[in-house]
């Protein structure tokens, strides 16, 4: 025992590794590990007592409901793994898997150190991200096809909240001079590291509360138009974060709304090294002309190139060769340690500057991993389960957290690979997991020497197919004009503001267009090759009627049938007050003229009586106007709340109520009326009561 009471030999004890805390205050690295160990262990017990707890709760409450058949069959549900791994068919999907797993595992390399720096965090968390999730997912995941990982939106969504709670201005430390200052990157690299884990974890949290309580169907409000235009937004978003890359710039960074606005890396082009432009150049060229020779040769070759590899291979190469960080100032990647880390607890107070961020996270991952692995299962015909999926994204984020990955969901690029080189199972995602295993544990620290110019260039080529989605505007606008609406405005509020607060208002403007859109009145009376009965009009309706567009529908059937409801009383207040003018008039003349009483009352009878009559044709025109309104095609509970709010009366009966439009037409047409009859169709069978 030494003098801090820990056994020597027990842990391992790096003398060079002194984190500083602030400028100029040291911390004792063994004292601080050493209590680092114990907060992260506690964190991990209580959170794992915590887990078992919430399941003990949950699976009991079902155990308590159903018998012991049916919580086995939800039991399995929730592992989907232990139904289809037994079942597996070796012989038919063993050698595709393999070659599946072993050309995506391949892919998950240059992506998943290309997506750290859109994450602002080292290269080799983007290989954790693809290693731990992945086998998450394997365990709990229903898709066969979509091949989950780093994904650049995802990416570029923690990077804005890296970048927003430890900006670079918080870790310059003084240098020599009485005027300079350093940045210090290691403290950087390691705050947005744990902020990463951390507002990673909590999404995983949300995704998997969202799951259990079977809120899977959350994703229906992304319509394809809104998540469309919000990747290609996302798109703009990494584009611009990358340029630094390109450049070899180094520009000050901006959080919140308008950040893309307030860059200034168009001011730092003279500051542009020369040695970075050129290796990103040559980069972007190469990887555009080889992945269109890979794409003519494909029919030909079973097995896709794997262009990226290959670049990032030649390039390392050269770069080690020419020492380009030294004669050229060319940034590479740096220090790539192997192995595996040990699980950290996520830093507790940071969740609550985080919440909004993390739940965007949860949905936009979400819905981007059920919409893909919906099409695959679509095509090939099995079904996947969208809460089993929340659940699956949620324990793979939460626990992924844990080891310091990032947010992942799944790839287009990755899962077409998947599937074009015979992946037919989740065991091709397995295959793929071991190979990045092996590249943590042997081949990571060969790509030191890389530079992150080339990773930022593999970024570019992979953003071709978001930023070909602007054609969806040409597309839209000859289909759905709401729906182009839709794609321009979740672009620009996208662009506009940080990509979480781009989210919501985007789902809040597409709320209003489906508000919008049950207000409209679609109305007609005949179709094509329907002859018009004579004194009988159809009035057909195809919008659900409620509080929103009553107004509206009552005008459209005012305006359709020509009758105007303010017209007919105000002529009946005219009818009125004339007849009163008349009786006043006649009363003043009977008093005059007493001697002639008998004949002027005579006269006066006679004034009554036509205004009198006047008015009961007014009457019985607008009694004509209200019985001859036929309404027909309402459901049970309809007539039920519209007689509980007292619409039927002694002039307004039940008769006026049919089945079917034939049945109202004979009515019609069975001389109950001299007037012309309007018939009221009910499109949807419900709510009729709110527009009486």
């Amino acid at each position: 025992m030494d003098q801090t009471g820990i056994r020597k030999g027990r842990i391992h004890i790096n003398t060079n590794c002194v984190r500083r805390a602030g400028p100029g205050t040291l911390i004792n690295p063994l004292l601080s590990k050493a209590s680092l160990h114990e907060q992260q262990t506690s964190f991990i017990f209580k959170a794992v007592i915590l887990f078992f707890s919430i399941f003990k709760i949950f699976s009991f409450s079902l155990f308590n409901r159903c018998t012991g058949p049916r919580f086995k069959s939800c039991f399995l549900s929730f592992v989907p793994l232990l139904t289809w791994l037994p079942r597996y068919p070796f012989r038919e999907n063993a050698i595709g898997d393999l070659i599946s797993g072993i050309s995506v595992g391949i892919m998950h390399l240059p992506q998943g150190m290309a997506y750290a720096l859109l994450a602002a965090v080292p290269p080799v968390f983007g290989l954790y991200s693809s290693f731990y999730p992945i086998l998450i997912y394997f365990i709990f995941g229903t898709s066969k096809h979509i091949s989950v990982g780093t994904y650049a939106v995802m990416s570029v969504m923690i990077g804005s909240v890296t970048e927003r709670l430890a900006p670079d201005s918080d870790f310059m430390i003084p240098g020599n001079d009485t005027n300079s200052t350093s940045l210090d990157i290691v403290s950087r690299d390691a705050e947005r590291v744990k902020i990463a884990a951390t507002v990673t974890f909590l999404s995983g949290i949300f995704q998997l509360l969202l799951g259990l309580v079977r809120f899977g169907f959350v994703v229906t409000y992304l319509s394809e138009p809104l998540v469309r235009a919000y990747t290609t937004a996302a798109a703009i978003h990494v584009i611009v974060s990358q340029l630094k890359y390109s450049f070899g710039i180094n520009p000050q960074r901006y959080s919140g709304p308008l950040s893309l606005i307030y860059v200034k890396d168009c001011a730092l082009l003279g500051q542009t090294n020369i040695g970075t432009l050129v290796v990103s150049i040559v980069t972007i060229i190469g990887l555009v002309a080889a992945k269109e020779l890979s794409a003519l040769a494909a029919r030909k070759i079973p097995i896709p190139i794997p262009v990226e590899l290959i670049t990032i291979i030649i390039a390392t190469v050269v770069s080690w060769q020419m020492d380009l960080k030294t004669e050229y100032g060319v940034e590479v990647v740096g220090k790539i340690p192997s192995g595996l880390q040990a699980p950290v607890a996520p830093a507790v107070s940071l969740l609550g500057s985080m919440v909004g961020d993390a739940f965007a996270l949860a949905v936009v991952g979400y819905g981007i991993a059920i919409s893909l692995g919906r099409i695959f299962a679509l095509k090939y015909a099995y079904k996947v389960d969208s809460n089993q999926e929340l659940i699956a994204l949620g324990l793979s984020n939460s626990i992924g957290g844990l080891f310091n990955c990032f947010a992942i969901s799944c790839s287009m690029s990755r899962s077409m690979v998947q599937v074009s080189t015979g992946g037919k199972s989740q065991v091709a995602g397995a295959i793929s997991a071991l190979v990045i295993l092996v590249i943590l544990l042997k081949i990571g620290e060969l790509f030191e020497e890389l530079p992150k110019a080339v990773l930022a260039a593999i970024i570019y080529v992979n953003l071709q197919g978001m930023m070909k989605q602007f054609g969806d505007i040409r597309s839209l606008w000859r289909t759905n004009k709401v729906d182009m609406v839709v794609w321009v405005m979740t672009l620009i509020l996208t662009v506009l503001f940080n990509p979480d607060m781009g989210l919501a208002a985007s789902i809040a403007f597409s709320i209003l267009t489906v508000v919008f859109r049950t207000q409209l009145i679609i109305y007609f009376f005949t179709h094509l090759q329907v002859k018009e009965i004579p004194g009988i009009m159809i009035f057909h309706s195809s919008a659900t009627l409620y509080f929103a567009n009553a107004e509206m529908y009552i005008d459209a059937l005012y305006e359709k049938t020509g009758v105007d409801v303010a017209k007919l009383l105000s002529h009946k207040k005219k009818l009125e007050a004339k007849r009163l003018r008349k009786e006043k008039k006649a009363a003043k003349k009977a008093k005059k003229e007493a001697k002639k009483r008998a004949k002027e009352a005579v006269k006066a009878a006679e004034v009554w009586k036509g205004g009198e009559k006047n008015n009961t044709q007014t009457m019985q025109s607008r009694r004509t106007c209200l019985s001859s309104l036929l309404v027909i095609s309402l459901s049970g509970g309809v007539v039920e709340s519209m007689e509980n709010g007292d619409f039927f009366n002694e002039k307004v009966t039940k008769s006026i109520l049919f089945s079917s439009v034939h049945d109202a037409v004979l009515y019609c047409q069975q001389g109950n009326s001299e007037e012309v009859q309007y018939i009221l169709m009910s499109y949807t069978h419900t709510r009729i009561s709110e527009v009486s």
